[in-house]
């Protein structure tokens, strides 16, 4: 079944809304992929206007940032730390944005939207002495 990302049936008060139309094709969302460690692969869909959005089902690397010296490396992933969108995809070692990843730089934080920019950027995480 198709998700819907319309309108409600009801406020949030509870009352109905009645619907002026039916739904319509461009309120279709897409099923969840999640991005997962493993060898790279990147899901290419088409959007509205004919546009490209890539989707990264899996990664082993992420560009990092490091504030110090504002350089980017293109750097190994090595775990999933924490992800503070759900505590099980540590296990499954699925990345989102906000998640912590241990690299060989050290500890990143992932800052794009893997699912919907088609690649992987994160920020190295300063550790205070």
């Amino acid at each position: 079944m198709a998700i819907w990302q319309g309108r409600p049936k009801r406020k949030a008060s509870g009352g109905r809304i009645r619907l002026s139309r039916k739904k319509r094709k461009f309120e279709i969302g897409r099923e969840k992929q999640f991005t997962h460690l493993g060898i790279p692969k990147v899901k290419q869909y088409r959007t509205k206007g004919s546009n490209q959005k890539g989707r990264v089902l899996l990664a082993d690397a992420a560009n990092v940032v490091d504030p110090k010296t504002k350089v980017v490396k293109r750097v190994k992933i090595l775990t999933v730390k924490t992800n503070p969108s759900n505590p099980n995809y540590v296990q499954r070692n699925i990345m989102t944005k906000g998640a912590t990843v241990m690299t060989d730089l050290g500890e990143a934080v992932i800052t794009s939207r893997c699912g919907q920019d088609g690649v992987v950027n994160a920020m190295l995480i300063q550790k205070e002495q």
